[in-house]
């Protein structure tokens, strides 16, 4: 058994996208119920959230939702599945990361990119050990790569840093590579 139960999806809210994005993370929610692992997310109906979300259940997987009561209102919640609801988006990416063993990030917003750069300084710092995988098309993540590359060139970051993730375009893949990298924590 690999440890790994659930997996925390950061992505993007937005219906206005490429729909390559949209097909991406309806494969990554189909993939992760395969597998048995819980999707957890943002708790919306919205964008790639709601995409994977609605993939992984429809394909008989586990789902939760953490949702914010603001975000309720202006993204809705997926009623099919359990959701939390929660004051501050503080709360939700507390639960976000609590509840998870691993983070998928796919192409998304301002929003995406701060969860995501959070969960990594937070491995950095050895609070954790969770693996964690940027999943794009269109090499979407390549400027995130590039931009931890300058940090490790210009010594703002050890090079150990670029352990702590990576990059993959295929959800079958990121999924493997969980399981070779997770770490069960006694």
């Amino acid at each position: 058994m690999s440890g790994i139960k659930s997996v925390c999806v950061y992505c993007g809210s937005s219906n206005d996208v490429d729909p390559a994005y949209l097909e991406l993370a309806t494969n990554l929610g189909t993939a992760i119920a395969k597998r048995g692992w819980r999707l957890v997310y943002g708790g919306g109906t919205v964008g790639l959230m709601y995409a994977a979300a609605k993939a992984a259940h429809d394909a008989g997987g586990e789902v939760i939702g953490f949702i914010p009561r603001f975000l309720q209102r202006i993204e809705g919640s997926y009623e099919e599945v359990p959701h939390v609801v929660v004051e501050t988006m503080h709360e939700r990416k507390k639960l976000l990361f609590d509840e998870s063993e691993a983070f998928v990030v796919l192409p998304g917003g301002i929003g995406t990119l701060e969860e995501a750069v959070e969960t990594l300084s937070w491995a950095k710092l050895s609070l954790h050990a969770k693996p964690m995988s940027f999943l794009s098309t269109n090499d979407y993540w390549t400027p995130f790569f590039d931009c931890l590359d300058k940090m490790v060139e210009h010594k703002f970051a050890p090079p150990s840093m670029l352990d702590l993730v990576f990059k993959s375009n295929d959800p079958e893949h990121s999924m493997d590579e969980f399981l070779n990298r997770y770490v069960d924590v006694i």
